[in-house]
């Protein structure tokens, strides 16, 4: 369980049985199971397991931005509404990535968790450390 203030911070959102759901990710995760990996059944995680997996904690895997201002948007594709701006140089905290619209040669998008949960085009943030996990 974790701390109300972290949970506000994030922007989950809370089911009667615990799981919880971030508004951009639009998918339930539920606490402990396996490590936040998709079990098929619509979660993330699976309710047991020992969470273990390179890079896992959200936020743990790092970004830089390379374009002057990026907009960070609810959805992977370049239609979504606009949550907030990016900025050249900028470091970002990414949870996973996901197939998207291309943008800049590059289908990928990354589910950052800077205070708000938002989409970023990969093409325009370069990896510090490892490549984030898939969602």
């Amino acid at each position: 369980m974790e701390p109300a203030g972290r949970q506000q911070r994030w922007g989950w959102l809370r089911s009667a049985g615990g799981q919880r759901r971030s508004p951009a990710a639009g998918r339930w995760w539920q606490p402990g199971g396996n490590g936040g990996h998709d079990s098929g059944s619509g979660q993330l995680g699976g309710g047991g397991g020992n969470g273990h997996h390179q890079g896992g904690n959200q936020g743990e895997y790092k970004g830089v931005v390379t374009t002057n201002r990026l907009a960070l948007r609810t959805a992977p594709n370049r239609g979504a509404r606009v949550i907030r701006y990016a900025h050249k140089g900028e470091v970002v905290s990414i949870f996973c990535k996901v197939p998207g619209d291309r943008v800049n040669g590059n289908p990928l998008w990354y589910l950052l968790t800077d205070g708000t949960w938002a989409w970023g085009p990969a093409g325009h943030i370069d990896n510090i450390g490892p490549a984030p996990r898939w969602c």
